[in-house]
């Protein structure tokens, strides 16, 4: 893990390209996450910061962190929702999921308060696929230190289809 942010240039998060995601298929063939719950209040999440901190730390203790940083979040009620965060081995201790199945992408930048706005787009962009999405996640790229200092705020969401 500690090799993968030293190549970044705030020490935490590194800068996202959003070429390679947007708007492309995207193919998961059981990666391997540990997936944790996140309590939220209407949505907005009271103790997401703490759930990805507690993680890492475990992630960085098994040294088993992937190359690719990937954390998917399922914000699957106004009580909450899990977070998925990559990693390249089984790890004691902790619920580990794999995820399978093929994704649309789309890249979006802003405000989380445009969230109802992205997913009314993502809707339109799997359509206009001619595709029917049954579940979608979202990428957040950078914690939001590493936003505002690389000046943009990507989040990715991605559409079973």
């Amino acid at each position: 893990m500690d090799k993968l942010y030293e190549k970044a240039e705030t020490g935490c998060c590194p800068r996202f390209n959003p070429e390679p995601w947007n708007e492309k298929e995207v193919t998961l063939a059981d990666k391997l996450f540990i997936k944790d719950h996140v309590t939220s209040f209407f949505h907005i999440p009271l103790n997401f910061g703490k759930v990805i901190t507690r993680n890492m730390e475990i992630i960085k203790q098994a040294d088993a962190l992937t190359a690719d940083p990937l954390m998917l979040y399922d914000d699957k009620s106004l009580w909450g929702g899990d977070v998925y965060i990559a990693v390249d081995k089984e790890l004691s201790g902790v619920h580990a999921e794999k995820v399978t199945g093929n994704f649309l992408a789309k890249v979006f930048e802003g405000s989380f308060k445009e969230t109802g706005k992205w997913i009314s787009e993502m809707n339109k962009f799997v359509e206009s696929k001619g595709k029917k999405s049954d579940k979608m996640y979202f990428f957040y790229t950078t914690c939001p230190k590493c936003a505002e200092y690389y000046g943009k705020n990507y989040t990715v969401l991605l559409a079973r289809v």
